[in-house]
């Protein structure tokens, strides 16, 4: 099932977000290259970052889940989990 992400950091996270960022992009790159995310990017105001969006593709929501509790912006509360979004989704096939 494909999911959009919206994720917003916590208030006064980009400490956080800077030191939880190599662990966080090595698991990323790592799912991408399985073809579970599909593409993601930090959101941005003032030039700063403050949040992540993703497109993910997972097998069920208990390998949704299982990121969820292993994702480094989660585990280091980076990420506002009270207004986390997972919006199903069906994006359109590439040609």
């Amino acid at each position: 099932m494909q999911y959009l992400i919206i994720a917003y950091d916590n208030e006064n996270a980009l400490e956080r977000r800077l030191e939880s960022r190599e662990a966080h992009m090595e698991g990323a790159r790592k799912l991408m290259a399985e073809g579970k995310i599909i593409n993601a990017g930090a959101l941005i105001e003032d030039d700063v970052m403050v949040g992540s969006t993703l497109f993910i593709d997972f097998e069920s929501d208990d390998e949704l889940d299982e990121w969820l509790e292993n994702e480094p912006y989660v585990k280091n509360n980076v990420w506002n989990m009270d207004e986390f979004q997972i919006v199903p989704m069906k994006l359109l096939p590439k040609q």
